[in-house]
């Protein structure tokens, strides 16, 4: 079948559903386990034992998640190491296939594996490369061009927008080793997108870039999405990722999902402080200000407070009529500072599942 068709018919199927308002993404009751060996104890003879008598433990990476994402969205998958976060993008790609549970991306069940459906979506790891080290990634990209069967002109015209985008026209012929790795990332999502998914699958796509290379790369994805209006799930740990990208977020924790809505929802139902900063009048602070609540930030005349959401109005008026205060204000935790604590706080649980 020519590629142009079924690109055609890929696009007006993507169209039809979003007119339908049927979801890319639907997962219903999802688990993946997996048969882990335990050793219990250390040494020569602990380890001949354990040659013929090994213990297993089962591990829920994946413990029966559901959630379903529209054509279109961009959505941020957030948990600690260990969470099921790749877990579940692999089995979203139909890398492995799922103990129990149902899922279709696109109409399609993934660990099927239909030719159809790997023409659609793309799956980007920070950590894996699919580029060919040695040589120009212009020559994977033709090697990708005939593995999705994609059509001359359209690749020509595909590649000329993508490394418009990503600024990297010039390095296409340079040899993948040496290139950067905000570079290499770079072209990763260029060989990514040239057959023109609808949906992408991103694992940490900025992680180990420099401040430039990430900002660069958020700039990209959020101009290409507005553009191709592409369905997007994403996994980061840098929350300058999720917050420049993503208005909802779906939060796993041990397999299971603890929230899945609007980005600013986490700070609301995460986060039991906000912060008051205040301007005292003179050059110093008072010195008993921490009966208040927790002073994290001192710099005279001015300070920080971490107090209990529901202790703020009461703080605040005994504040105001104990000191002289020229001003104030009230701010909720940054959401970097409240994941980062929620995560702590899952690895610190027992029974957190290895890293995945």
């Amino acid at each position: 079948m020519p590629t142009t068709s079924m690109t055609e018919a890929g696009v007006r199927q993507a169209a039809e559903a979003r007119e339908a308002g049927a979801p890319a993404v639907s997962v219903r009751g999802l688990v993946k386990t997996y048969r882990v060996h335990v050793k219990r104890k250390v040494g020569l003879l602990a380890s001949i034992r354990s040659l013929f008598a090994r213990e297993y433990k089962t591990v829920r990476a994946v413990d029966g998640i559901s959630f379903s994402i529209q054509c279109g969205e961009m959505v941020a998958f957030l948990g600690p190491n260990g969470a099921g976060k790749t877990t579940t993008l692999k089995l979203l790609s139909g890398l492995i296939y799922p103990t129990s549970g149902e899922a279709t991306v696109l109409g399609f069940v993934p660990w099927k594996r239909e030719n159809a459906y790997r023409r659609r979506f793309s799956l980007v790891m920070g950590q894996k490369n699919q580029l060919w080290w040695d040589l120009p990634a212009q020559e994977s990209f033709r090697l990708h061009k005939e593995i999705y069967a994609v059509e001359t002109r359209v690749f020509n015209e595909r590649l000329d927008m993508l490394t418009s985008l990503l600024d990297v026209r010039d390095l296409v012929g340079q040899p993948v080793r040496e290139l950067s790795l905000g570079e290499r990332m770079r072209m990763e999502l260029i060989a990514a997108l040239l057959h023109g998914p609808d949906v992408l699958f991103l694992d940490e796509p900025t992680i180990g870039l420099d401040v430039v290379s990430q900002r660069r790369v958020q700039e990209f994805l959020k101009e290409y999405q507005r553009q191709q209006r592409i369905t997007v799930l994403l996994t980061s740990h840098y929350m300058k990722d999720v917050e420049a990208l993503c208005e909802r977020a779906i939060v796993i924790n041990q397999g299971k999902i603890i929230h899945d809505g609007p980005l600013e929802e986490i700070v609301d139902r995460f986060s039991r402080h906000k912060v008051i900063e205040l301007q005292f009048a003179g050059a110093t602070v008072p010195a008993d200000l921490d009966r208040f609540g927790e002073v994290f930030s001192l710099r005279p005349p001015r300070a920080k407070l971490r107090v209990e959401r529901s202790e703020i109005s009461r703080v605040l008026t005994a504040i105001l009529q104990r000191y002289e205060v020229e001003d104030v204000s009230v701010q909720d935790r940054p959401l970097e500072e409240v994941i980062a604590e929620l995560f702590v706080n899952a690895s610190a649980q027992p029974g957190a599942t290895p890293n995945e």
